[in-house]
């Protein structure tokens, strides 16, 4: 018996323990990671697409432009009489009150004139009382004094009476003038470029003073006439200037009904001017929407010619009763 069958032999290895389920193979994986990516791309497009629609029915439903401009009416002062400016107790971009006082212009020689045209009235007013006293004895005369004589000194009378009359009206007319020379501010608004000084020599109708109407300050926005049609008066409109973050609640106001056409314009041989366009190419109008301002926030400086975005809203809807 040999040594290696009288050596004691160990236990013998086990088999492996079956598993309880197979791994799944390489190709039964790959088809559903791939469709993965496509799903999500799908569900991108979906939901961008349904982000497009809804901008697209806002934009239509509540228009709005970035081409929008701040307005205002101002008050352009020029004297109606003539002379040197010997007050002047304002400056540029001052703020004031209807009523206060802009400029004075020298009254004296118009003082002057108020003093002749009332001496012209006292003067003309003597000889009328006297005509027509004198007209009165010629009356009670009679036959005494002769047809011709009677009618005479009636006529005095009258063109007595018209003299005195034109005398009063030179006398108001002085005193219209004297007052003119005080220029008052017919609005509340600002001073706004000031050139004139002291001292200066001003005419009849020259400009020299402009008041901007801080009361009627008003935002023009250019809406495309394919937007037209869901803008009605009333609207409710937001607009926010470029310059500020706050924004200003108005309304439309109106809307404008007429804008230059540039092919009604004749030539100097009153022919009319026709642009050459292309017939694929339709460009929309812009036409004016007047837009009321309701409230401004504090801090917000109004100044005509500011670029503002202007959108109009949907009215609310009124509770059913």
């Amino acid at each position: 018996m040999s040594t290696a069958e009288l050596r004691p032999q160990g236990p013998k290895p086990s088999a492996p323990p079956e598993t309880l389920s197979a791994a799944p193979s390489p190709r039964s994986v790959r088809p559903r990671f791939r469709l993965l990516p496509v799903l999500i791309t799908l569900v991108a497009v979906a939901i961008a697409g349904a982000l497009t629609w809804a901008m697209w029915n806002t934009y239509m439903g509540t228009p709005w432009t970035r081409d929008g401009r701040v307005r205002v009416y101002v008050v352009t002062i020029a004297p109606q009489v003539a002379g040197n400016i010997t007050e002047l107790p304002v400056i540029d971009d001052q703020l004031v009150r209807k009523g206060d006082l802009l400029m004075v212009i020298d009254p004296t020689n118009y003082k002057i004139a108020v003093e002749l045209a009332q001496a012209a009235v006292d003067q003309t007013q003597a000889l009328a009382q006297n005509a027509k006293s004198e007209a009165e004895r010629r009356e009670k005369l009679g036959d005494w004094a002769s047809q011709e004589e009677r009618e005479s000194f009636a006529s005095r009378a009258l063109a007595a009476q018209a003299s005195h009359q034109q005398a009063v009206a030179n006398l108001e007319q002085a005193n219209v003038n004297l007052k003119r020379t005080r220029i008052v501010s017919p609005v509340n608004g600002y001073v706004t470029n000031l050139l004139a000084q002291l001292g200066d020599y001003v005419t009849v109708g020259e400009r020299r003073i402009s008041v901007v109407n801080s009361d009627s300050f008003w935002v023009d926005g250019y809406f495309e006439e394919t937007v037209l049609e869901s803008i009605r008066i009333g609207d409710p409109a937001r607009v926010k200037l470029m310059g500020y973050s706050e924004v200003i609640e108005g309304h439309v106001a109106g809307v404008a009904r007429g804008i230059d056409i540039e092919n009604a314009t004749p030539d100097s041989a009153g022919l009319a001017k026709v642009n050459p366009i292309f017939t694929w190419v339709r460009l929309a109008q812009r036409v004016p929407v007047r837009i009321a301002l309701d409230r401004v926030p504090e801090g917000v400086r109004l100044v005509a010619g500011m670029t503002a975005t202007v959108q109009i809203d949907r009215p609310a809807a009124k509770p059913a009763k």
